[in-house]
């Protein structure tokens, strides 16, 4: 095993037993944490997540963790955020009420349903392909080298983050009539709306990239 540490960081939210078993085939050291200078001291970081916008932000409050993540970000540490854990990555959510983020990414958590929308399944679940964009972010090309059009990946969600700019949306999945962004990232932080540990080979090639880039 290398001296590679990825933390993943816990705060009661996420399936962090598939995300550990899935970086652990990469031959890196991973720990399970919610104490600050572990995380801080880590080469990576994951921000798992499933559930409640408001819920997860709350626990993170209360483990005095928000600051903890953001400065993840500022130090430049590359950080890969999961499902919810990639939603809470932006400003603020809609979800049940208006709620603040992390703040890492610009932009809004907005439903998937409105009235424009009424022949589409809420929540999306299942396994669907990503639109390619030009990657500018080199952090995010990187680890996306490998991905095809053709890869599916595993989506479960009823909320999408919207990016306020550009550069930020790295990839988009389509769900009906609605283009769902899949991908967000900014400098060395990544969110992944799917589930990559559960996305069989295609998810497992993002997070053996995420562990290798430099």
């Amino acid at each position: 095993m290398n001296n590679l540490e990825v933390v993943i960081v816990d705060y009661g939210i996420g399936n962090i037993l598939s995300v550990k078993r899935g970086l652990e085939m990469f031959d890196v050291t991973v720990k399970v944490s919610s104490d600050k200078n572990v995380i801080l001291n880590a080469d990576r970081v994951v921000l798992p997540g499933v559930g409640a916008f408001a819920n997860a932000m709350e626990r993170l409050q209360n483990l005095k963790l928000v600051e903890v993540v953001r400065s993840v970000h500022e130090k430049q540490i590359p950080l890969l955020g999961i499902c919810l854990g990639m939603q809470i990555l932006f400003d603020q959510s809609e979800e049940f009420g208006n709620y603040d983020g992390l703040g890492i990414i610009p932009g809004t958590v907005r439903s998937m349903s409105n009235k424009e929308q009424k022949n589409i399944k809420v929540p999306h679940i299942g396994w669907t392909q990503l639109n390619a964009r030009s990657l500018e972010n080199s952090f995010a090309k990187k680890i996306l080298h490998t991905i095809t059009e053709e890869d599916y990946f595993y989506f479960v969600h009823s909320y999408m983050g919207m990016p306020d700019f550009k550069d930020h949306l790295l990839a988009t999945c389509s769900y009906g009539n609605l283009n769902i962004p899949a991908i967000v990232g900014r400098d060395s932080t990544i969110g992944c709306q799917f589930h990559p540990e559960k996305s069989g080979r295609h998810g497992l090639k993002i997070l053996k990239e995420f562990c290798n880039v430099k």
